[in-house]
């Protein structure tokens, strides 16, 4: 069918990088410390793989003859935020760090946020894991009707409502008009993300119906380029946002990993010539976040399972790579994204995996994809394509 599959298993990191500890992520290893969390992974297809050929991973064998290649990625850009993992993985080295605030929103972004939204008051405006935050402030916001306002260790202005309180469709409009007049140049802020969610006091729940208001990239990625030629590209899940939904001819929406696999199986059967870029979010979201290995490693074998199917309806001039954009280790105090090399498994139907080492950048994954395309560019990523 001719078609080159990347697949982002968000948050799915695979053991610190050198420059760890400028975001104190040391000892972070998102898959090896699952794996002793729950004494040992069960990945029999991605053992198979080569899954266990990258590093030494409790439950996972090596392979003498893996059915793909296997290596891990540096993240060459700053930072440890999907976005910038996104956009890296599609053939850009992102030079300018994005706009953090550790302590909260300062009291001009509050003021224009509240002019231009023309909300009444805000609650929270400071770091805060999502689920707790709700906990925290929920009652309040109930009492007021005022958003949600939190950040994290990445570039982002969250916005949490209850969907009664704040109807789906006015709490985009305000991230929207938040993306377009609030954090406007030379604030350069990763993402503005709709936070909703349903409930009652103790009894909270975050909604699927998240959405997230991105940055264009700064330059063409992948998407861009083999549009312009003439190539159909397809976003799967969370890419849309990332990209702000720039370069993808279609876009497929998904809210669960179970909605991106079965769209997957879809493109794999009815679709030629094309790049199907997909992210699976609930790694990250569901259990790299809230902390909780066994959960995320409960969502690996579900993966896992899937694996085989997908496998066999591709064909010999199919290509699929499997990786990650960042860490999110769940055994480690904290709940945020970790600064971590990624998986790398490259797959080629019938052929015998290589080993790929150790690669210096994501984008090697948009080189190798412009590459199999046979389309001009001028990503400073290294092909693995024929390696």
């Amino acid at each position: 069918m001719k078609n080159f599959f990347v697949i982002v298993l968000d948050g799915v990191g695979i053991g610190e990088l050198p420059d760890a500890g400028k975001y104190n992520d040391e000892g972070s290893n998102t898959l090896c410390n699952i794996a002793r969390a729950v004494s040992g992974l069960k990945l029999p297809n991605l053992e198979t793989l080569g899954l266990g050929n990258i590093e030494s991973i409790s439950g996972i064998n090596k392979i003498t003859n893996p059915q793909a290649s296997f290596g891990k990625m540096a993240e060459l850009s700053e930072g440890k935020d999907s976005t910038t993992g996104h956009w890296e993985l599609a053939g850009l080295h992102v030079t300018t760090d994005f706009s953090y605030f550790p302590n909260g929103f300062d009291s001009e972004i509050v003021g224009n946020f509240l002019r231009e939204t023309g909300c009444k008051g805000i609650l929270g405006n400071k770091p805060a894991s999502g689920t707790e935050i709700i906990d925290e402030l929920g009652k309040q916001h109930l009492e007021t009707g005022y958003p949600i306002i939190y950040t994290s260790a990445d570039s982002v202005f969250q916005i949490a409502a209850h969907e009664e309180i704040i109807p789906l469709k006015r709490l985009c409009e305000i991230c929207s008009i938040t993306r377009e007049k609030v954090l406007s140049y030379p604030l350069q802020v990763g993402r503005v993300i709709a936070r909703p969610f349903i409930g009652s006091p103790g009894n909270f729940t975050r909604t699927k119906n998240r959405k997230d208001f991105s940055l264009n990239p700064p330059e063409p990625t992948v998407l861009d380029i083999l549009s312009e030629n003439n190539i159909t590209t397809i976003g799967i899940g969370k890419i849309n946002d990332l990209f702000n939904y720039k370069g993808i001819k279609r876009q497929l929406l998904t809210k669960s990993n179970e909605e991106g696999c079965e769209q997957l199986l879809k493109c794999a059967v009815e679709t030629k010539g094309s790049f199907i870029f997909a992210n699976l979010v609930d790694f990250d979201v569901y259990f790299g976040h809230r902390n909780d290995p066994k959960g995320f490693a409960q969502k690996l074998e579900e993966f896992d399972q899937f694996l085989p199917e997908l496998l066999n309806s591709l064909d010999e001039s199919d290509r699929l790579v499997i990786t990650a954009d960042h860490g999110n280790d769940p055994t480690t105090p904290s709940t945020d994204h970790s600064r971590e090399y990624v998986p790398l498994l490259f797959f080629r139907k019938g052929v015998v995996g290589k080993n790929l080492g150790i690669r210096k950048t994501f984008s090697d994954v948009g080189k190798t994809v412009a590459d199999y395309f046979d389309v001009e560019n001028k990503f400073s990523g290294v092909s693995f394509l024929n390696e």
